[in-house]
């Protein structure tokens, strides 16, 4: 594999999006990629994180390019950037503009090979409202460790997330919020042995996560009422009915994710896309895993059901 480092400016504001492309070793027997995978991270965390799957889906044919969001990683670093700060205004719809930027500046980097979509937790929430958007400008997309419906105790959290604005500024940081949201996580793994044991059963991947400087940050209150706002917009019906109807999309989460309930918030997603008329929608729920599949004990399964999917979608 091959690796360089890119660097795009977002349409939306101009805020400089740092991020990465790995492709097949050119001197490869078939060193021309089938596909390109654009990889959305998770809250919180950096599109270096996905090296090690990069280098598979590598080595099964496909260039991959993952960007750090706004607000993480390098796109946080430079002018107009803060760590866990997306926009002062707006953020959410910002972050999926810039998703359907990257998403031609791949095809046109790789002469306008078909795009598959993977999207990690916050980046699977990015994914679904980006396919009722845009679902004509990809082949396929994956939703790992993704949910359905907020819950009903969200309309509370958008409304501690205004007040708290209102408190410490659109870039402050709440404790009240993180307590609410990551805090929340680690409940059923107590006694744990760190406040992450939710991310993975793996304890060399949360002691990496907790030593990464980019990972693990807290979020200010702007993104948090820009972040949930958006959870609500995506439910919604009329907005779930916008999706090609044979759009091939695949989810994937752990038994023991929090984020999903357990998966039974997933279960709500798969009987709304049957309702909104999706006729290529499939799921894989593993046993025992938790949140982060691609660093969790049975990563390599996962991995491979990920690539059997994308191969389906070309």
């Amino acid at each position: 594999m091959t690796h360089a480092a890119l660097e795009l400016r977002s349409d939306a504001d101009g805020l400089i999006l740092r991020g990465d492309a790995w492709r097949p070793d050119p001197t490869a027997a078939a060193p021309r990629p089938k596909a390109v995978v654009q990889i959305a991270h998770g809250m919180a965390e950096h599109a270096g994180r996905y090296a090690r799957f990069a280098a598979a889906l590598n080595a099964a044919g496909y260039a991959v390019y993952a960007f750090d969001h706004r607000g993480h990683g390098r796109s946080a670093q430079g002018e107009g950037g803060m760590l866990g700060h997306m926009a002062d205004a707006d953020g959410w719809n910002r972050a999926i503009a810039d998703l359907a930027q990257i998403n031609r500046f791949c095809a046109a980097a790789e002469g306008d090979l078909p795009v598959l979509l993977f999207g990690h937790s916050m980046g699977s929430f990015m994914a679904q409202r980006y396919v009722q958007l845009h679902g004509g400008s990809i082949r396929g997309a994956v939703l790992c460790a993704s949910n359905g419906k907020p819950p009903p105790i969200a309309a509370l959290g958008k409304l501690i997330a205004r007040l708290e604005r209102l408190r410490l500024g659109p870039r402050g940081n709440s404790a009240l919020i993180h307590k609410m949201s990551f805090g929340a996580f680690n409940k059923r793994f107590e006694p744990a042995r760190t406040e992450f044991d939710w991310l993975s059963r793996d304890a060399a991947e949360v002691d990496a996560y907790i030593a990464d400087p980019f990972c693990g940050h807290q979020m200010t209150t702007q993104f948090w009422i820009d972040f949930l706002d958006g959870l609500s917009q995506l439910s919604a019906p009329l907005e779930q009915a916008r999706i090609p109807k044979d759009l091939p999309l695949l989810l994937v989460a752990g038994r023991h994710d929090p984020v999903s309930a357990g998966t039974r918030g997933l279960v709500q997603l798969l009987d709304a896309y049957k309702a909104a008329g999706l006729n290529r929608v499939e799921h894989i729920f593993y046993e025992q895993a938790r949140h982060e599949l691609l660093n969790d004990l049975n990563r390599d399964a996962v991995t491979a059901d990920v690539i059997g999917f994308l191969d389906r979608c070309l």
